[in-house]
Parts: C-alpha cells; sequence; structure tokens
C-alpha cells in the first residue's frame, strides 16, 4: 500500500501519493466555486511546492483542467507559487479547459513528480527553442513525457493536424534518442471532439500503421501492442485541433522496466471498432507497478453504448470496467492514485459523488470536469492511474 497524504482546505483538496521509493502523484482539486481563483490555484501551487522541495522531488507531468476564461488568472498564480517555493515557473504544461461544474474557474490540476538518482537525472526536453517536456532516469531507463504537442495550426483540415500531431511527438522521441514505438501512454484532447472523432481515429489509424504500431498480414491488421490513451473533448487557446500529453519509456540495453499493455475481460478491444489503443498499460519498477488506465466508459464486451441517457447505470459500469483492469496487476480502486472525471453534464456531478460514496470511494483522488465523451450517448467517463508496490495488498 503507498502512502497518503491528504490536505484540506476550504474547497480545496489536495491529495499527495507516494509511489515507491522516489515518486509521488499529486492531485489538487476544487469541489465548488471559490470567491478567488487566483488564491485558491496560489493557496494549491504552494502546498505542492513545500511538499515537493522537503522531498527534493521534480515536476515531470503536470496538467492543469479549468475554463480558457480562468488560463491567465490560473497561471499567473500558478508562477508566483511556484517561484516562492523555489520551484522554476518555466515548466512546461497542459492546460485543458476542463470547465468546472459552476462553469468558469479551475476545476483541479494533477502532477508527477519524482526524485532524481543524480543531480542531473531530470532534464527539460525542448523542440523549436521551446521546453515542451521533461525526461528523466530510473530504472535502468529514459522515460520521457511530452506536453500540449499539437500539429501545425496553419495549414490543413482537423485529421491532417492530428497526423501531423502525431508525427512531431516522433520528431521529439527521435531527437531524444527514442521513437514514437516508445510510447506507453497517450492524453488526447480533443476540440470539439463529437464533430470529427471518426476522421481522428483514421488519422491516427494511418499514422500508427507509418510508425509500424499496425502491421497487415494476409490483408488483415494483426492484433497490436497500442499505447493505451484518452481521447476526450479539451479545448486549448492554441487554437489547434488536438493537443497531446505523451509518456514513453526507453530501456537502456540490457534491462529496464517491464510494460504490458492490458486488455479487459468487460470490453472488446477498442482497435476493433477503429480506435487505436489498448485499455491500460502496467510499467513495473523493481520498486512500485504504475497502471495506466486508457479512458473508460460504460462499453461493453460487443463495443456498444450502455444504458443511454443514465449517467448513475454508466458510471457503476465504468467503475466495474476499471475495477476489472487494475485487478489484473493485484491493484484495487483504492489504489487509485489519480483520476479525470468527466461528466457531459454538469447536473450529473452529484451523481458522481454519490456512487464514489456508495463503493467507499469518497475520498479518490479526482478532478472531476465537464467535456463531452467520444460518443453522444456517453455520459461520463474516467481515466487514471492507479499504483501497487511489490507485495503490497490493494488499499483497504
Amino acid at each position: 500500500m503507498s502512502e497518503r497524504e491528504v490536505y484540506r482546505q476550504e474547497a480545496l483538496t489536495i491529495w499527495f501519493t507516494q509511489a515507491g521509493e522516489d515518486q509521488m502523484h499529486v492531485v489538487a482539486s476544487v469541489a465548488e466555486q471559490p470567491p478567488d481563483v487566483g488564491r485558491t490555484c496560489e493557496d494549491a501551487y504552494q502546498r505542492i511546492a513545500e511538499a515537493l522541495t522537503a522531498r527534493d522531488m521534480q515536476i515531470v507531468h503536470e496538467r492543469i483542467f479549468g475554463s480558457l476564461e480562468a488560463q491567465s488568472t490560473v497561471l499567473q498564480a500558478r508562477q508566483r507559487a511556484l517561484a516562492a517555493g523555489g520551484i522554476t515557473g518555466d515548466l512546461p504544461f497542459t492546460y485543458v479547459q476542463g470547465r468546472p461544474v459552476w462553469g468558469e474557474g479551475m476545476a483541479g490540476l494533477k502532477l508527477h513528480a519524482v526524485r532524481p538518482e543524480r543531480p542531473d537525472g531530470v532534464w527539460t526536453v525542448h523542440h523549436d527553442g521551446a521546453a515542451c517536456g521533461r525526461g528523466w532516469e530510473r530504472s535502468g531507463a529514459r522515460f520521457f513525457v511530452l506536453q500540449s504537442v499539437h500539429g501545425r495550426t496553419e495549414v490543413g483540415d482537423r485529421a491532417w493536424q492530428a497526423r501531423d500531431m502525431f508525427k512531431r511527438v516522433d520528431a521529439i522521441l527521435r531527437a531524444q534518442g527514442a521513437t514514437y514505438n516508445d510510447v506507453v501512454q497517450t492524453w488526447i484532447y480533443l476540440s470539439r471532439i463529437l464533430e470529427w472523432y471518426d476522421s481522428f481515429n483514421e488519422a491516427r489509424n494511418a499514422q500508427y500503421r507509418h510508425f509500424g504500431l499496425m502491421r497487415e498480414r494476409g490483408g488483415a491488421v494483426q492484433r497490436p501492442h497500442l499505447p493505451s490513451s484518452t481521447g476526450i473533448q479539451g479545448e486549448n487557446a492554441l487554437g489547434a485541433a488536438s493537443v497531446m500529453d505523451v509518456l514513453a519509456l526507453c530501456p537502456e540495453e540490457g534491462g529496464g522496466p517491464g510494460v504490458a499493455f492490458m486488455s479487459n475481460v468487460r470490453q472488446n478491444e477498442a482497435f476493433d471498432y477503429g480506435s487505436a489503443f489498448s485499455r491500460g498499460s502496467a510499467i513495473r519498477e523493481p520498486d512500485v507497478t504504475h497502471v495506466q488506465v486508457s479512458g473508460t466508459a460504460a462499453i461493453d464486451e460487443e463495443g456498444k453504448s450502455l444504458f443511454p441517457g443514465d449517467a448513475r447505470a454508466q458510471m457503476i459500469r465504468t467503475f466495474d470496467t476499471v475495477e476489472a483492469l487494475v485487478s489484473q496487476t493485484g491493484a484495487g480502486l483504492h489504489d487509485m492514485c489519480d483520476a479525470t472525471v468527466f461528466v457531459k453534464r454538469a447536473e450529473d456531478a452529484p451523481v458522481y459523488r454519490e456512487v464514489i460514496a456508495e463503493r467507499g470511494l469518497s475520498d479518490l483522488p479526482a478532478v472531476c470536469v465537464v467535456g463531452d465523451v467520444c460518443r453522444d450517448e456517453l455520459l461520463f467517463e474516467t481515466d487514471g492511474t492507479a499504483v501497487l508496490e511489490p507485495g503490497a495488498a490493494p488499499r483497504a
């Protein structure tokens, strides 16, 4: 069982979950509209900076969920708090319009931090003169997180931009001595997802074939090992059709963590209905296993959407499905160290809180945002990460 500390102040809750000896996941969630979004954001980052500095940890992945109207206020507060805590505010991050249930402001943020094995064990990745990610060394491997990568916005339609986005990820990784074939997890935030999700999938499939992730034999595509992934609505201030974050793992010769791409007995393969991703992935380091849970909704074993119009039933089915996935590694829902919860309708947020309370998950480290899922009839989706240490029982 991983250690967890919880900090609460008015509408703000921050969960600090230790992952093995030298990693930490941080989730800050704003449960109701605060009187001053900047002050709340600054409080969150001040507390986070104190915790990370005390542990000599550095941020390697950072996502902020809030309305675009609040972006400037949130980022200014972030800059002030991190600078006051002795942490550079120039680190790459991803700001996604994940609207809070009350409309405008900040819904929350999620961080992954590591304690480097040596002074230069964490570095910033640059592309075209701008910081776009972080790299670090652990367990005989180099890890990379790329943030807010997008295709060129001045040319091409949305599908073209998506293919260009994947190409840029590959180019950035190649400059670091890796390739797209080393990608374990992607988080993809699409503008107006319901208007072009099919086109996006076609673009991703085409680019994955180009990368060699999907191979044909005898006229049929072989069942591939694909990165786990979230594909969800998320507007951005860049004018891009889509932006993505990427986790890649490049083992050193003769070693490195084990990586498994996961199926789920409660769902068919997303690949079977045209979406090129695995249901999850597990990264097994000596001191911790990270289970990356792909975006999961109420889709059955045949790829059909379940319980149209019934948010509660969809939520229950979704958590059953996530539990079936993480249980393959010996983890349970209580081992989730971060989650993003997407509700299509703001009025369903109280239903979500009721459902997790019924499962004994009221203290689930999660950020709840309002946004469309990939099918109009789906009202709920969640993704996240579970952590399990060797020999540990699932968190009770």
